[in-house]
């Protein structure tokens, strides 16, 4: 029987989610579904939803407040642990806008994003310990922001363990501008490749034609799609982006320092605080909604989530094509090794297996480079126990060092610091 691990399940929207497309596979209806999350209550909401979910479908549901004792005989480890949760969400928003830095998002790059990583970190080496103990051959699915950071630390500290990192960001990119062109979403080619949240469509094709042209024909004719940041990119180099506006936003130093820019295209500042307050409501109405009996809503229909084809792929062979986060070894000649980088991967029952995409073009490569400093710079200071390189990687960040003078940034490093305390590694806590 196989058995998927779902931990922070107590993540119920995108659990119920998840599972409902890996049961809407025929081949999946008998696996075995382990449910992990720390919050006892939580967890229980994770597995009414998931009794809903499988009905009479033949899988077999099992929790476990004990990550170890979740994890044992798993084929597939799908992580969406948001460690700190919404507290800690709202303190890498509070106390940087507080020195007059703005972030959107804040959980990618940025100081909201070195931040989410270090405190993050802990629990991955403990995840990978435990993986390796007890289901060493599984593949971890990895859905847990910083996403480049995430995956260059496992790769850094549990080599051997099968990790990729999952995002739908491409996906709904194509699927957006085919539509904006009048091209259907299932006929387009496409290649992108960079680094997660900033990679660029290298290719993007219908029936053999160039679809870029289009794009810039119906950009001409909307003023106001000029008025986003990620049009505003692909205007200036070349390619479009694969992230949403707000996330683009604050990866590079161009925009969110200056407040004409923020009009000018629309940037929602502090955007995430606002999700992230959503979905504490949403978990709160699923709770009590299940509690009392009533009928939930609806999930959409679109939803396109890339674990459950992984795992359809492992269980069947059937090949599919998606995108993928792994280290890069060989598969960007301009990227750093080793370095987190997103690019396509063959999926069959041997695995996940990336494609060699060769160079970026300069201009996009060096707009990389950048985002993966302070990925570099956040990585080395929890591996090496090194707080001097929190303050090097903020130093790098380009939106932090747009903002702010040198002495301001070690002192939002040290007021970070002190306001996740005991969530960061411990040689990382010294101001």
């Amino acid at each position: 029987m196989f058995t998927i691990a779902f931990v922070g399940a107590g993540s119920v929207e995108f659990t119920r989610q998840l599972l409902r497309d890996v049961l809407s596979f025929p081949e999946l209806s008998g696996c075995s579904i382990s449910l992990h999350d720390i919050d006892p209550e939580r967890l229980e909401v994770a597995a009414g939803l998931a009794r809903l979910a499988t009905g009479d479908s033949g899988a077999r549901i099992r929790t476990s407040l004990t990550r170890r004792e979740a994890l044992e005989g798993a084929d597939v480890v799908v992580n969406m642990v948001a460690i700190g949760g919404h507290e800690a969400t709202l303190r890498d928003f509070d106390v940087p806008e507080s020195f007059g830095l703005r972030q959107t998002i804040g959980d990618t790059l940025g100081i909201g994003g070195i931040f989410r990583g270090l405190r993050t970190f802990p629990f991955l080496e403990q995840l990978a310990a435990d993986m390796l103990a007890v289901c060493p051959d599984a593949w971890l699915l990895n859905y847990t922001n910083p996403m480049a950071m995430n995956i260059q630390y496992l790769a850094t500290v549990a080599p051997r363990l099968k990790a990729v990192g999952l995002c739908h960001s491409v996906h709904w990119t194509i699927h957006d501008l085919s539509a904006l062109v009048g091209v259907p979403h299932e006929e387009v080619d496409f290649l992108s490749a960079g680094v997660n949240h900033q990679a660029w469509i290298l290719r993007w094709q219908h029936e053999g034609r160039d679809l870029y042209p289009a794009l810039d024909a119906a950009i001409a004719a909307d003023p106001e799609l000029a008025r986003r940041v990620r049009v505003d990119l692909y205007r200036r180099l070349g390619f479009y982006p694969t992230e949403t506006s707000e996330h683009s936003s604050e990866y590079v130093p161009w925009y969110l320092r200056h407040e004409s820019e923020v009009e000018r295209l629309r940037i929602p500042v502090r955007d995430y605080a606002t999700i992230s307050a959503g979905n504490v409501a949403t978990y709160e109405k699923t709770r009590d909604s299940l509690a009392a009996g009533e009928s939930l809503p609806q999930l959409a229909d679109d939803a396109v989530e890339y674990a459950p084809q992984v795992i359809h792929s492992l269980v069947t062979g059937r090949q599919r094509t998606i995108q993928v986060n792994v280290a890069n070894h060989g598969l960007i000649s301009n990227l750093p090794e080793g370095a987190a980088v997103e690019v396509p991967a063959t999926l069959d029952r041997l695995g996940v297996h990336p494609h060699r995409v060769g160079a970026l073009p300069r201009q996009l490569a060096a707009v990389n480079r950048s985002f993966l400093n302070v990925v570099e710079l956040t990585v080395a200071a929890a591996v090496e126990g090194d707080p001097a390189h929190v303050r090097h990687a903020a130093l790098c960040d380009p939106a932090t060092a747009a903002a702010l003078t040198v002495g301001q940034i070690d002192d939002l490093v040290a007021a970070m610091t002190t306001a996740h305390g005991d969530l960061l590694p411990a040689a990382l806590r010294t101001r």
